[in-house]
């Protein structure tokens, strides 16, 4: 690719504003993950009666994961909401970022990396897509056991310190139709992000104060 920056246009819905709690999937944004796998009833009813556990969900029909190193992946998201036009769902789970992208996206981002210069200073990707499967963390932050998730928002909790971002939603799913970023945006993410890391090569932590582990992203955004 060229020298001159990427530049890419807002999504008509994105807005200003404060952000909103973001750490628990509603029901219809529950019901839109499990319609990825071959009998999304049972799985939406299996999930909610235990909304506290993580969940194994199929990708490359309703949605591809893109899993990055969590810092890196910190890094998209914020070029994202700060640059872009916003994000998906987000959430991280075992010292990963996983990104929900549009179907198509796990199979064309590596080959577009490969044409990108700065392709190289991408740490490597996870492309999740047709055939393979995730796991995401539980419907609600708060861990809850009742069969159905608690209508009200709860704050995340507080991560463990040997993790620093837990296993929790960032962007939780609200809707049934969430709008997924495609490769195109997720290429320019990844070079946002390693432009940004190679501009504060001193700097190892981007979480200097303590409340930036409850930091969360207006998903009305994206409604």
């Amino acid at each position: 690719m060229s020298n001159s920056p990427l530049s890419l246009a807002p999504h008509p819905h994105k807005a200003s504003g404060p952000p909103t709690n973001a750490c628990d999937v509603t029901p219809a944004g529950a019901a839109w993950l499990t319609s990825a796998e071959t009998y999304p009833h049972r799985a939406l009813a299996d999930w909610r009666a235990r909304p506290g556990t993580p969940a194994v969900l199929s990708c490359g029909t309703v949605f591809d994961v893109v899993s990055v190193p969590a810092v890196f992946g910190r890094r998209m998201v914020d070029r994202l909401w700060h640059e872009g036009p916003g994000s998906g769902p987000v959430a991280t789970y075992r010292g990963r970022m996983l990104l929900f992208t549009a179907p198509g996206t796990a199979r064309r981002l590596p080959s577009l990396l490969e044409w990108e210069e700065w392709g190289p200073a991408v740490p490597a990707l996870l492309c999740h897509g047709a055939g393979d499967a995730v796991t995401v963390p539980p419907l609600t932050a708060s861990h809850n056991t009742d069969a159905t998730p608690t209508p009200a928002p709860a704050p995340a909790p507080a991560p463990a310190p040997d993790d620093r971002l837990g296993s929790r939603w960032l962007v939780a799913p609200g809707t049934r139709r969430p709008w997924l970023p495609g490769p195109g945006v997720a290429l320019w993410a990844c070079v946002r992000a390693a432009r940004a890391a190679a501009g504060s090569a001193v700097r190892i932590s981007i979480f200097p104060r303590g409340d930036q582990d409850a930091k969360v992203y207006d998903v009305s955004r994206r409604r």
